[in-house]
């Protein structure tokens, strides 16, 4: 039995992985209303604080756009924490086990669907932006780059929302996971240069992890050299992303 079941690995994830992105097919209200609260801010920012703000750059909204990709995925994540959780409440995970496919391809089917989701998201968005007049100068390498850095970003928070949506005890509690995620980009170099920050906030600011994903797209956007933020940027995704992937792995092997 367990031979067979190593021997299917790949396509019991490819159920998995496609009854997840069902329900999001079938509920395309979920993208939309992701993409719509970073696309406002963006649009706020832009058109009405825009002109106040001093980045020692006329584009403004080049400037922005990284910070608000980060929000946007922040935010899509609880939407798996939820399905997670739900999933649990319903006892379908011991439906699933007692079929005979590889356990660990149930909750990796829901952290896939997260990535292609929020790619999703992250089009859109980047759609929006070019009508409101962002430019890139990266060469094709430079995308694939900054896509490289989004997806590791995305799978690193979609664990920790793995473990929230194994955990949590309430539909309250599951959502309560974006809120610091989502506010997180505020307190970095998303929004202005961290220079103008008191020191104590300029210090955590710049030794968080969105500031170096923020600096690293930004100049890979730009065409401009990535220094040292890159690999900082690397270390905490990989980081966080292993750590919350063990816990996760543990939670779900005690608790389902």
């Amino acid at each position: 039995m367990e031979t067979t079941i190593k021997k299917h690995y790949f396509s019991d994830l490819g159920v998995m992985l496609g009854r997840s992105m069902r329900h999001i097919f079938r509920s395309m209200d979920t993208i939309i209303t992701v993409a719509i609260t970073p696309i406002a801010m963006m649009l706020l920012f832009v058109y009405v604080f825009g002109g106040a703000i001093q980045t020692g750059t006329d584009n403004y909204v080049n400037y922005l756009l990284p910070g608000i990709l980060l929000i946007a995925i922040a935010s899509g994540i609880s939407y798996t924490a939820y399905r997670l959780f739900m999933d649990k409440q319903r006892g379908i995970f011991e439906r699933f086990h007692s079929m005979p496919i590889a356990r660990s391809t149930v909750l990796w089917g829901h952290v896939l669907t997260s990535l292609v989701s929020n790619a999703i998201t992250v089009v859109i968005i980047i759609l929006v932006a070019l009508i409101m007049g962002f430019h890139s100068t990266a060469g094709i390498l430079s995308w694939l780059a900054v896509a490289g850095i989004l997806a590791l970003f995305t799978l690193a928070l979609t664990w920790v929302a793995a473990i929230s949506g194994l955990t949590a005890k309430s539909v309250d509690g599951v959502s309560a996971l974006s809120y610091p995620l989502i506010f997180l980009p505020f307190i970095s170099s998303a929004f202005v240069p961290t220079d103008s920050m008191p020191k104590i906030v300029r210090a955590f600011a710049n030794n968080q992890p969105v500031t170096s994903i923020v600096e690293s797209i930004r100049a890979l956007l730009s065409g401009q050299p990535v220094g040292n933020h890159i690999g900082i940027a690397l270390a905490w995704c990989v980081g966080i992303m292993v750590l919350a992937y063990i816990i996760a792995m543990r939670t779900y092997q005690k608790r389902v």
